[in-house]
Order: structure tokens, then sequence, then C-alpha cells
């Protein structure tokens, strides 16, 4: 049971839509996962690519799950703040 809105009213989910939800979760951590590892890997990658890949995770983010924008700040940002300083050396 989760809760909605502003009124903070429990809404039953059923097990085909937290089933889907789980499904969406994992799809999204494995493009995480897979972007982190080609900017920390691929010496070719300028830093102006690595940030449009993340500019372009973030997008895909918040197309499978809208509205969830301060969840992608506090989980994801920081990962990928930390993998570009270490990748390029930046502050």
């Amino acid at each position: 049971m989760e809760l909605n809105g502003p009124n903070v009213e429990p809404v039953a989910i059923s097990a085909e839509e937290r089933a889907e939800e789980q499904k969406l979760i994992r799809r999204m951590q494995m493009m995480m996962n897979m972007v982190m590892q080609v900017i920390a890997q691929d010496g070719s990658l300028t830093i102006d690519e690595a940030a449009q890949m993340i500019a372009d995770t973030r997008k895909a983010a918040l197309a499978m799950f809208p509205g969830k924008e301060l969840a992608y700040d506090l989980i994801w940002r920081p990962r990928f703040q930390r993998l570009m300083r270490e990748r390029f050396r930046i502050m």
C-alpha cells in the first residue's frame, strides 16, 4: 500500500502494477549502470559526450518515472557527479 496525493490516502496497488514498477526499476538501474561503466571505461569519451549521456539518462529515467525529479537528484545525480570528478579530474 502506498500513499497518494496531498490527502495522503492509502492507495492499493495490484500485484501486476507492482511487478511492472519493479521491472521499470530494474531496467532503469541497468541503464544507469551501463552509462556509468561507459563513462568510467571509455578513454576516448569527451567530457561533453559524458555530460550528454548523463542528461539523456535523466530524461529517460523521468520518462519512466514522471514526477520523480527529486528522487533522481538524490540518488543518481551525486553518483554521476562523483564519477565525472574521478574520470575527468574536475572539481
